[in-house]
């Protein structure tokens, strides 16, 4: 899948389109088949007991799969989430960042499909897996 998007392309993109979370992410590299995604993890990330929080695990992975998307078809701000899943395997190490890893499965014209391991900076164990299926808007639609 060519990317008509390049990483510092996504991150403005990030920044207009959603500029109250855009800060919290940074894309590291585009990959063959999807993205490495950074969440610059901080306080308010983390829940009692020292590690970071489920929803900010969730939205790790659906801002990787939504720009590994947008790499490939370009800026569609109205791409939406329709089903998302996170199995929590292990906690994360603290005081580091998260990288996710997300591949897309499937890029219809409609549907688009990503997987995405989770993981701790300087650690090969996945603490998240999620799957997310994204809707992509027509044409008519688009940002």
């Amino acid at each position: 899948m060519q990317a008509v998007m390049t990483e510092a392309e996504l991150m403005a993109f990030m920044r207009r389109a959603f500029a109250q979370v855009a800060e919290e992410f940074r894309v590291e590299r585009l990959t063959a088949d999807g993205i490495v995604m950074r969440l610059k993890v901080d306080d308010r990330h983390l829940r009692p007991g020292g590690t970071v929080s489920g929803p900010s695990i969730f939205a790790l992975a659906d801002v990787a799969v939504y720009l590994a998307i947008l790499a490939r078809i370009g800026p569609v701000a109205l791409a939406v989430t329709t089903n998302g899943t996170v199995d929590f395997l292990r906690k994360p190490a603290a005081g580091v960042d998260l990288l996710a890893e997300a591949r897309l499965l499937k890029l219809g014209r409609v549907l688009a499909v990503g997987d995405v391991l989770i993981r701790s900076e300087g650690s090969d164990a996945p603490v998240a897996r999620s799957n997310m299926t994204y809707s992509i808007p027509p044409r008519r639609e688009q940002f």
